[in-house]
């Protein structure tokens, strides 16, 4: 009985080396912002328009993804109008807005005011000289870090010029 319990001490002593050498594979973009549940409306309008295989691929890129109190706040019937077939073209056009390419984590920035090339085309204002803001919107937090980059969320939704 007694080697028994030596044996069961040194496997549940072993168990958390176990455990830490498995590797975990991180989520990519879409994937995060589904389990984090509250942006729903994001992951609704990223499927409506077509954009789900893009996010999930190799990237690397930087989301400033609106969180569903964000796109709530729109003005009554602009979710609903943008997710109409017809308003596709719109619906990318203000999706890729919030989306630049590569992976920008928060100390990279830190302390400056820059404009910032969008996926969409037209240029982000981002400052980080006292918080971070993008077009205004803030980053309420920061640096979620997935297998294709990275998302900061805020808490506006940003529309491109």
């Amino acid at each position: 009985m007694s080697r028994i319990r030596h044996t069961a001490i040194a496997v549940f002593a072993a168990l958390p080396l176990i455990i830490t050498s498995i590797q975990v594979r991180a989520q990519d973009i879409v994937d995060t912002a589904v389990a984090a549940g509250q942006f729903n409306t994001l992951v609704a309008a990223v499927q409506a328009a077509g954009l789900v295989e893009t996010l999930k691929g190799e990237g690397p890129f930087t989301v400033f993804a609106p969180t569903d109190e964000a796109f709530a706040a729109l003005p009554e019937g602009t979710v609903e109008t943008l997710l109409k077939p017809e308003n596709l073209d719109q619906l990318v056009a203000v999706l890729t807005y919030h989306v630049i390419p590569g992976k920008v984590m928060s100390t990279d920035i830190a302390g400056q005011a820059l404009q910032v090339e969008s996926v969409q085309g037209s240029s982000l204002s981002v400052d980080a000289t006292n918080g971070v803001t993008v077009d205004g919107a803030n980053v309420v937090a920061a640096d979620i870090e997935t297998d294709n980059g990275v998302i900061h969320v805020i808490d506006k939704v940003v529309l491109p010029q």
